[in-house]
């Protein structure tokens, strides 16, 4: 089931990154509320705020070691923990979403386009936001397994 997750934020990534190639000029922002959210096309040849921009094969290498990790972290892990399984899935359909345009385009397509209290956040797709949330729920588990773990030792 994890794995069916992470292949329809795949599926997700990827269509909506090919509406906003067809249907949209590069640098084209369509509000969806103003003065919050946009439609942007833009692109992006690194990582978050253009960071090591251009620099492809660290991408892959990088993502590779990434996704066996995710892999292999995801079948070991036991049954009962549903909650850490999902966050590996949507981290392991974010990685291979943003792979998947690395390789075929070297640069990752972005269309999601916030303002947060005036500040322009960078500008983002599905696959980045799946890793975002898979990271916030292993963080949310993390301090719930320190708190249970604190309350034990008293």
């Amino acid at each position: 089931m994890y794995y069916l997750i992470a292949l329809a934020i795949i599926f997700l990534d990827q269509l909506t990154k090919w509406l906003v190639v067809q249907y949209m000029d590069l640098g084209e922002s369509i509000p969806i509320i103003e003065n919050f959210l946009y439609l942007s096309s833009h692109r992006n040849s690194g990582a978050a705020w253009g960071i090591l921009e251009g620099q492809m094969y660290f991408f892959y290498i990088i993502t590779v070691i990434v996704v066996i990790g995710l892999i292999v972290y995801l079948q070991k892990l036991p049954k009962d923990q549903p909650w850490m399984k999902l966050a590996l899935s949507l981290m392991l359909g974010g990685a291979i979403g943003n792979f998947i345009d690395r390789v075929l385009h070297q640069e990752v397509i972005d269309f999601i386009n916030t303002y947060i209290f005036t500040y322009d956040f960078p500008i983002f797709n599905v696959a980045d936001s799946a890793l975002v949330i898979g990271v916030g729920i292993i963080l949310v588990l993390t301090i719930m397994e320190g708190k249970k773990e604190k309350e034990l030792s008293k």
